[in-house]
């Protein structure tokens, strides 16, 4: 892959294509799957994928293969393409500099990935032994490299690991459904990964009423990102130059509650990059401080037309996409009390855990099904709630927060802990 992304360069300037790029991705992974309690299966998955995207005569081309490529095949499809397209602006990163970033992460045996799946199973089924458990653990390792025709050369590789249990347990016409796990590098904690199951299943043990009409919702880290799908989505330059996100003129106003604080941290987590998709180093952004707007994230291209430049958070959704907004790193700042402190806050309220549906979207507005919650009364959880809706907005939430809690947890690429919103509402049976 090396040898060939050079020669498509060449080969690129030779038909004529004033500037090129070529983007590379490698993976493999060796998932492990447990069904019912026992080790299902084991599997080896490779991939491999190269972008070309040139400008000839000011038009782009881009072209992607899959595998081994012809590269004369490759250079024509991606000529050909540019010559159906209007003239662009070319964005790519002019510093002539080869950058080479270290490794991230331990690669880890099957051998270990299968115990680890077992204990946590193990730890499971000694305390609720009718609960089925199914999972999957696995260790992905996965090279870019970035190099283009005015210089730029820059690689790395990420070895990341992930252990995830669903557990069913059917009572009678009674089923419940919970899931759970980790995203990390280096290694993965199965005691934590079982006990966190293992607390719902104890809190799951009644069937109670849900709350109705308007009550505090304390969303775990886990249901929280229904809340910063929204925000992200506010935050993307994208939807700022499209006068989309109701935060197109805000910056510098308060948006949130003064206790929140949002920013991007690349060096921290399984989803740290040193680079985005154009070959621009990552850095640290605060894009909400103390509810006050910073700043909105951009790719080379939104940056430009913003004014603003590029905060290095242009990606590509897979390799025949363009550079994209697009963040990858966000952290939630924790606040200062326990999950448990946080439900003692509570004489009636709602833990939302898992939920049915789909996200609230730009306007923030949403009304979702609640397919793991428990009710909250007098400071203590008194069991779980079942035929249970939650709608609202999600601005309007994050305005009304009563608190955000100190155990933070990565829900994909959101590092965030528990919190206490007021203002949705509850409809229950």
């Amino acid at each position: 892959m090396t040898q060939l992304a050079e020669q498509l360069l060449e080969l690129a300037a030779k038909a004529g294509a004033e500037a090129a790029e070529v983007f590379q991705t490698r993976s493999h992974s060796r998932p492990i799957f447990f069904e019912s309690n026992r080790l299902k299966q084991l599997e080896s998955i490779q991939s491999e994928g190269t972008a070309l995207r040139l400008w000839r005569n000011g038009c782009p081309g881009l072209a992607v293969a899959h595998g081994p490529v012809a590269p004369e095949a490759l250079v024509e499809r991606a000529i050909s393409i540019s010559s159906l397209n209007q003239p662009e602006d070319i964005e790519l990163d002019s510093v002539s500099k080869t950058r080479h970033y270290p490794d991230q992460g331990i690669f880890i045996p099957v051998e270990q990935l299968v115990s680890w799946g077992q204990e946590a199973i193990a730890l499971i089924r000694e305390v609720y032994p009718d609960v089925l458990c199914h999972g999957e653990w696995d260790c992905e390792v996965e090279s870019t490299r970035l190099i283009n025709s005015l210089g730029l050369d820059c690689n790395h590789t990420d070895t990341t690991l992930s252990g995830y249990i669903e557990t069913d347990w059917v009572r009678g016409d009674d089923f419940l459904n919970i899931s759970d796990g980790q995203i990390q590098r280096n290694t993965l904690d199965p005691k934590t990964v079982a006990n966190r199951i293992l607390q719902r299943l104890n809190w799951a043990e009644k069937n109670v009423k849900s709350p109705r009409g308007q009550v505090p919702i304390l969303f775990t880290a886990k249901a929280a990102d229904l809340l910063w799908s929204t925000i992200s989505a506010a935050l993307n330059g994208k939807q700022i130059l499209e006068g989309a996100s109701p935060w197109t003129d805000r910056l510098g106003e308060l948006v949130t509650n003064k206790k929140i604080t949002i920013s991007q941290q690349p060096n921290q987590g399984a989803f740290s990059c040193p680079f985005d998709d154009e070959g621009t180093p990552t850095r640290p952004i605060i894009f909400i401080q103390n509810g006050i707007l910073q700043l909105f994230y951009t790719d080379r291209t939104t940056g430009r037309l913003l004014g603003s430049g590029t905060t290095g958070n242009g990606f590509r959704p897979d390799l025949g996409s363009y550079p994209t907004p697009e963040l990858f790193n966000l952290i939630v700042k924790p606040g200062e009390r326990s999950l448990k402190e946080l439900i003692a806050m509570l004489d009636d309220g709602l833990i939302v855990d898992q939920i049915l549906g789909g996200g609230a979207g730009i306007s923030g507005d949403f009304s979702i099904n609640v397919e793991l919650g428990y009710r909250i009364r007098k400071g203590e959880i008194v069991g779980r709630v079942k035929n249970t809706m939650v709608a609202g907005n999600v601005y309007t939430a994050l305005k009304k927060l009563v608190e955000l809690g100190k155990d933070g947890e990565w829900n994909g690429s959101c590092y965030t802990p528990h919190l206490i919103v007021e203002g949705l509402s509850t409809i229950g049976k």
